[in-house]
């Protein structure tokens, strides 16, 4: 009995020093694995940032890598990724699939890429969670408001009523069996002007760090997806403006792999009596968004972060930040006309 008791405790101890070496052994691949980050980026000779345009919009595209030459090949692979996915969603380019399905609106189905398909999928996705204040289908909105400057007096109700005729989620309808998506009523039509950009902006990072590429950041008129760290091993660094004081930031984030994306009227808005009407256009009632200056919103997906900042510029500052808690894996920054911050 006693030798059987002994011979338990020497196996207890053996199990013990495995676990402890197996704990140890963790430990040493952890540290080997930030070692390596480290040698990855530390090996990395440039940091190189290009300016263009995409999207119809400004894109900045910056990356550490080994050196320049090998840094604007991979800027041209990103660049090329994003030109593929305008040629695939573009409203405003006429051989697009997604031109395809709004001159078809009312007609028929039309067969989308999957990636198309599933991107329309998460669009609908975010006009369910916020009640209708995220609609990909405004694009058929009727421009009554202007935001050029030109604008001298409010549209009339019944000018603001038939601009929004053509507008509304329901009516889209997806087959997942078929990939297809069809708009049930003439004269609709759907564009990614709110999460597209956004989307860009996560592919171009997926692909640059499928390539190997130790770090960099996408920017893509202010929705933004990096990774990694800057070449001096300092983290990536955006500023949050104060609309009211622009030389003045609200807040700096600081981050290696994030996305941050920011909604305003600060820039595109009208005033009347003393109201100022964002170029953000509710999809329900054909006017824009009030009560919020900005929204800008950080975490894993750029795309997603788009989404959220959209919704909550229209919905408010109250409905805005519930629906933001919802999803405690994104941060947010609102801005009110009064001035008022919220976090």
């Amino acid at each position: 009995m006693v030798n059987h008791y002994r011979s338990i405790t020497t196996a207890n101890k053996s199990f013990t020093t495995v676990i402890n070496n197996i704990e140890i052994m963790k430990r040493i691949l952890l540290s080997l694995t930030f070692i390596l980050a480290g040698l990855q980026v530390s090996l990395a000779q440039v940091q190189i940032r290009r300016a263009m345009t995409l999207m119809g919009s400004q894109f900045e595209i910056t990356l550490v890598d080994q050196d320049s030459i090998v840094a604007n090949n991979h800027i041209d692979q990103a660049v090329a990724e994003i030109e593929r996915i305008e040629n695939l969603i573009s409203e405003w380019r006429p051989h697009t699939q997604i031109s395809e399905v709004n001159r078809n609106a009312g007609i028929k189905a039309v067969q989308v890429d999957r990636e198309v398909f599933e991107l329309t999928e998460r669009a609908l996705y975010f006009s369910k969670i916020s009640e209708g204040a995220f609609d990909i289908s405004i694009a058929a909105l009727d421009k009554v408001w202007r935001f050029d400057g030109s604008m001298e007096h409010m549209p009339s109700e019944a000018e603001i009523q038939k601009s929004i005729a053509h507008v509304g989620y329901p009516y889209i309808e997806l087959d997942s069996v078929h990939s297809t998506i069809f708009l049930k009523k003439p004269n609709m039509k759907i564009g990614f002007g709110s999460i597209g950009k956004g989307y860009a902006a996560d592919r171009g990072r997926k692909l640059m760090q499928d390539l190997g590429v130790p770090a960099g950041m996408i920017n893509a008129s202010g929705d933004i997806a990096s990774w990694g760290q800057q070449k001096d091993g300092k983290p990536w660094t955006i500023g949050v403006l104060n609309p009211f004081r622009s030389h003045k930031m609200i807040k700096v984030l600081r981050f290696n792999e994030h996305a941050v994306a920011t909604s305003g009227s600060y820039e595109k808005y009208v005033e009347f009596d003393d109201v100022r009407y964002s170029h953000i256009i509710d999809p329900k009632t054909g006017y824009p968004a009030t009560g919020v200056v900005s929204v800008t919103v950080y975490g894993p997906s750029a795309e997603f972060a788009n989404g959220l900042s959209t919704s909550m510029m229209v919905l408010g500052v109250k409905k805005g930040k519930k629906l933001a808690k919802r999803f405690p894996e994104y941060r947010f920054i609102i801005i009110s006309d009064n001035k008022r911050i919220y976090r």
